[in-house]
């Protein structure tokens, strides 16, 4: 059996991205709440915003390690599947994807130890500062990633020249035209993910009458969080789409399973898209609405996927469902904010019931949504590495065999099965732990545990708390 080098490392490179991405997705949102924490205690000196940010600094500690294990795995696969491209862009990737390990990864190492380790004995000042300096590297690791990322969708500020990259703007290849609405979307998908993944968490615990004032405060912060950011995400997605249209149009017809190019396009709700028939099998839209959306005119002219040839264009089934997902959880985050607001209006935002138990399910939905954005703007590339100049045949390593990738992958996943059951298993023990009941430093702290597993007992076993009652903290 024959298996295609180039489809078994795209499926690969998938594979592990769709792993890396949940991770810094969560990181870069945790730790820009952590900060905001550690601020609030030094500010105020209430307990609970210790309580907090201990118990959300070790489940950060897990999920970093996490990330960047992942990470450097992804980065490996430049050298091991994809060598014609390293050599040909590495002009700028190269030195792009340094900066990143230097003022980045470095930043968020360094103080990343002060944050965990340093909380009783360095000021609390100066263990604000750490945690402010792990969330700024945080985005500083992104600003880098989304700049390379983005300059393969939208390559600018270089010159192709006997089949190498070289740079003659490093202004024009960072900032390219889509990298402000890839870098702009993603910062929001971050502080959306960290607050539903909290928000879920601080629900659980209310049910269960654990550290009631802490839990509160942090489901309020985050309802607020996603009532404001799930709209503005909305909006942002629709100038990304825009910028896609102008620069990426296959891509987006793509996405709208839009096969000519017509004036008064439908949006599709749903949609069996066929490359062989070169249409769509069944459509069910509504008329002229992806005109309005997209040229803000009903009867404005949206690209159709057939102008490309049937050899550049992308897989559009899995393009036009994976954006339709993350779209629906879109909407579906929209709505949860809107009846926490509702529930915070009729005070009863603390009252157990059926709002409590929805958001810990919710807490899957921005991983899925964040994953299925990763399929839709990397398959809707394909065929290209940097788009209509480098497509993955050409970027393939030559010696790259079929039976090589497939048992590399297996190999993959094989210690991803291992590596990251086990790190899940550690974040769910921290997690059904609980919180500290102290806070190192105060009357009340005693002798605390230095372990991380082994701070605050079973939450199960804690003591029954007062009635949840609703207010407007």
């Amino acid at each position: 059996m024959e298996f295609d080098p180039v489809l078994i490392s795209r499926i690969q490179f998938a594979f592990i991205i769709s792993f890396h991405a949940i991770f810094p997705v969560f990181t870069i949102g945790l730790a820009s709440y952590i900060a905001l924490l550690e601020g609030l205690h030094f500010k105020t000196g209430n307990r609970a915003w210790a309580q907090l940010s201990r118990f959300w600094t070790k489940v950060f500690a897990v999920a970093f390690g996490m990330g960047v294990v992942s990470g450097i795995v992804m980065s490996f696969q430049f050298g091991t599947n994809w060598s014609n491209f390293s050599q040909a862009s590495a002009n700028f990737l190269g030195p792009v994807l340094s900066y990143e390990v230097v003022t980045a990864f470095f930043l968020e190492a360094a103080f990343l130890g002060v944050l965990l380790f340093g909380r009783e004995k360095v000021p609390r000042g100066t263990h604000l500062f750490a945690a402010c300096m792990v969330a700024l590297g945080t985005f500083i690791s992104a600003f880098w990633i989304l700049a390379a990322n983005s300059w393969m969708h939208t390559p600018a500020g270089v010159d192709f020249r006997d089949g190498v990259f070289h740079v003659t703007s490093w202004t024009e290849a960072i900032f390219n035209p889509s990298f402000p609405y890839r870098f702009t979307h993603m910062a929001v998908a971050s502080f959306l993910t960290g607050s539903f993944v909290v928000a879920g968490i601080s629900a659980w615990y209310l049910l269960k009458g654990h550290m009631v004032e802490a839990n509160k405060k942090a489901l309020s912060m985050c309802l607020w969080m996603i009532l404001f950011l799930a709209p503005a995400q909305a909006v942002i997605g629709d100038f990304h789409g825009l910028n896609t249209m102008e620069y990426q149009p296959t891509k987006l017809a793509a996405m709208e399973g839009n096969w000519e190019t017509q004036a008064g396009a439908p949006l599709l709700l749903f949609a069996l898209p066929s490359k062989d028939e070169q249409g769509n099998l069944f459509e069910v839209g509504v008329p002229n609405l992806a005109s309005i959306i997209l040229t803000h005119h009903a009867d404005g002219v949206v690209p159709g996927i057939n102008e490309a040839s049937a050899a550049e264009q992308p897989p559009v089934s899995i393009v036009f469902w994976t954006f339709r997902t993350m779209v629906g959880i879109g909407f579906l985050m929209i709505a949860i904010g809107i009846w926490g607001l509702v529930l915070r209006l009729r005070r009863q935002l603390y009252e157990p019931g059926l709002f409590h138990r929805v958001m810990p399910l919710m807490i899957a939905a921005p991983f899925i949504a964040v994953v299925a954005g990763w399929f839709t703007t990397e398959s809707g590339r394909a065929p290209w590495l940097v788009y209509g100049m480098v497509s993955f045949s050409e970027g393939i390593t030559p010696s790259l065999s079929g039976w090589m990738a497939v048992v590399s992958l297996i190999g993959y996943m094989a210690v991803y099965a291992v590596v990251y059951g086990a790190g899940g298993y550690y974040l769910w023990q921290v997690v059904k732990g609980g919180m500290d009941e102290t806070v190192p430093g105060s009357d009340e702290s005693g002798a605390h545990p230095k372990r991380p597993l082994s701070g605050g007992g079973p939450i199960g076993n804690a003591a029954p708390a007062a009635p949840l009652k609703g207010d407007w903290t």
